[in-house]
């Protein structure tokens, strides 16, 4: 009789099988579907109104109820950080605590952008309704020559001080643009050791108030030559260019810094393999290659000095009639006639430096426009093609 060894995965598997199956199939839960950080439905913005309603009403109770009271600072505060904590718990409870993070997160950044956009707005149409008073096209046209105190704020002009400002501008530009280039080339393109001591230089001038750049023209210049009947080393609007010439360097060397880093260094390589030198490849293929960015750099540059008032109170010392040489006397600008109305006594005045500081804004703001304009990205426009 002979006997047989049985596989007890066999049998377990051939008992299995003789099993009544259940017709039934089994009962499965939906899967949860996961949301992510950016999805952001109705009924979150609800919870997001609940939390804020919750948190004024609780510390209204505590503050106006409870208490002696505070100060609406004191109020508001406690509130919008009652608030974080309300919309953070609910929505850790309802989604996650990975959810949650990202939009008390979100929430703080809008809060901020918001608590400085809101100033600026106000800021910008105060000036606006201000300065749009007394603006009239003679403003461009004419200058101080003959207005007094009881002449209305539609009479006389800025146009001396338009010219000074293009004129200080202009020839700070002229300074600053070679010297910014070549520190940013050096900066990039070079190997030496002083590398790292330029770039903490450069950094640190990023800094200077800019009242400092022109008490260094007015000692180192100014002062020592006082004496000497020179007209070129007295208030005039060279030397006020040469201070707003040492506030452009740093932003336009740094600008210009980080547009070359950008260039990729497989062009450097290339060049150099066909036997270019470094000026040559420098001239040659970053350059162009960096043109818009440096464009971009120069605008933002202009742009950050135009505005400046501190550096001519020492240097351009300011003037209400028109003087076109700036080697010679005393030349205004629109920021010096800014400062120079709004701290007269009369209205008219008054009204007058408003409308500069509204031409000045616009110069400003079209001067960051065109910035943006020039360094836009290309490539989608490029991919279209």
């Amino acid at each position: 009789m002979s006997s047989e060894v049985l596989d007890p995965m066999t049998s377990a598997e051939t008992s299995s099988d003789l099993s009544p199956v259940d017709p039934t199939p089994p009962v499965r839960s939906a899967p949860r579907r996961a949301r992510r950080p950016r999805e952001f439905t109705n009924f979150d913005v609800w919870v997001l109104v609940g939390s804020l309603v919750s948190a004024l009403c609780l510390n209204w109770l505590i503050f106006y109820r409870l208490t002696v009271g505070a100060s609406l600072f004191g109020f508001l505060l406690c509130s919008y950080l009652t608030f974080l904590v309300v919309f953070a718990l609910v929505t850790a409870d309802r989604v996650g605590r990975l959810v949650a993070t990202d939009r008390v997160m979100t929430v703080v950044v809008v809060s901020a952008a918001t608590a400085v956009f809101v100033p600026l707005v106000l800021l910008v149409g105060y000036i606006l309704i201000e300065g749009i008073k007394a603006l009239r096209p003679n403003f461009f046209i004419s200058d101080q020559e003959g207005i007094t105190p009881i002449l209305p704020a539609t009479s006389g002009g800025a146009s001396h001080a338009i010219i000074g400002s293009i004129e200080q501008v202009g020839l700070a530009l002229i300074w600053s643009l070679p010297l910014a280039l070549a520190a940013a080339v050096f900066l990039n393109e070079s190997r030496s050791r002083w590398r790292r001591p330029v770039r903490i230089f450069v950094d640190a001038m990023s800094g200077l108030p800019s009242i400092i750049a022109g008490l260094f023209i007015f000692a180192t210049l100014i002062l020592p030559f006082a004496k000497s009947g020179n007209p070129l080393f007295g208030y005039n609007g060279f030397m006020a260019s040469l201070a707003l010439a040492i506030t452009m360097l740093p932003t336009i060397t740094r600008t210009v810094d980080v547009v070359l880093r950008l260039v990729p260094d497989g062009l450097r390589e290339a060049s150099l393999a066909l036997g270019a030198s470094r000026a040559r490849t420098v001239f040659s293929v970053v350059f162009p290659t960096a043109r818009t960015g440096m464009t971009t750099a120069v605008v933002l540059g202009i742009a950050r000095a135009v505005g400046e008032t501190a550096p001519l109170l020492f240097t351009a010392f300011g003037y209400d009639l028109m003087n076109s040489n700036p080697f010679s006397g005393s030349q205004e600008s629109l920021p010096l006639f800014v400062y120079r109305n709004i701290r007269k006594p009369d209205i008219s005045a008054i009204q007058r430096g408003f409308s500069g500081a509204l031409v000045l804004l616009l110069l400003v703001v079209g001067l960051f426009a065109l910035a943006r304009f020039l360094g836009r990205d290309r490539s989608k426009r490029v991919r279209s093609r």
